[in-house]
């Protein structure tokens, strides 16, 4: 195989598991149509391993792109912003006609948001911290409550529940507070073997009763970056203020 050949093959391996990605959006949102809810969830789930193993391989290989960058945004938008409001408005809004769908639309509209401003900010914003929830994990949540509804119908499956769920979780993604990535940590480099088995258990509990740990899981992460921000908040101030600094720097 010659050198050519071997390149391209490296370019083509991480926008494969972007592409399986999208594959997974398309194919929750044709599940969402039947009313198979558990499929489309568990899709989203996939894909967002895809998601998480393209930018690894692209790192691993030396392949990062531009057009790889780009690929993996639109793959976001359609697996985690337009899947999951699909697979809500099916689940809980179909007969709350226009209000439904402008629910719906304003979660796609935030996703797509937080989007453009991480692709406008990416080379200012630091790797230990997101600005406003990303879009992966919104997904996540959104998907975790349609699972535990389903698990709970007595108690969740309610419109009046969901809607305020799904429009908290929309504002989350557009907000500039906090979100902690785990990366540079040094709480996690001091504790890696607490860290490991947290992991393990928490993997275990997903596999054993996801319908019910997706949601608990997303609800904890959400909460204590909450409860961080609140008790650390001098830490934060002026994090997420690059136009202030742009002004600043600029010569009169």
């Amino acid at each position: 195989m010659t050198v050519k050949k071997i390149d391209k093959l490296a370019f083509f391996l991480p926008n494969s598991f972007t592409a399986l990605n999208i594959g997974c959006g398309f194919t929750a949102i044709l599940f969402s149509i039947q009313q198979d809810f558990y499929k489309a969830c568990m899709l989203i789930i996939l894909g967002a391993i895809f998601d998480s193993v393209d930018g690894r391989v692209a790192r691993m290989t030396g392949t990062q792109s531009s057009f790889g960058e780009q690929f993996d945004s639109l793959s976001d938008l359609i697996s985690f912003g337009i899947a999951p409001s699909i697979i809500f408005y099916n689940k809980f809004l179909l007969g709350f006609g226009r209000i439904g769908m402008i629910v719906a639309f304003f979660y796609l509209l935030c996703g797509a948001l937080r989007l453009a401003r991480f692709n406008a900010n990416i080379d200012k914003v630091k790797s230990d911290y997101f600005q406003g929830m990303p879009i992966p994990g919104a997904a996540a949540a959104v998907i975790g409550f349609v699972l535990i509804s389903s698990e709970f119908p007595q108690y969740l499956h309610n419109t009046y529940i969901a809607i305020p769920y799904l429009l908290f979780y929309s504002i989350l993604m557009i907000s500039n507070i906090p979100f902690t990535s785990f990366k540079n940590s040094d709480w996690v480099r001091t504790n890696k073997r607490k860290i490991l088995f947290l992991l393990f258990i928490v993997a275990s509990s997903l596999f054993v009763y996801e319908e019910l740990m997706i949601f608990v899981v997303m609800s904890v992460y959400v909460v204590a970056s909450l409860i961080y921000l609140i008790t650390h908040r001098s830490k934060f101030i002026g994090m997420f203020n690059w136009e202030e600094d742009e002004e600043t720097q600029t010569p009169s």
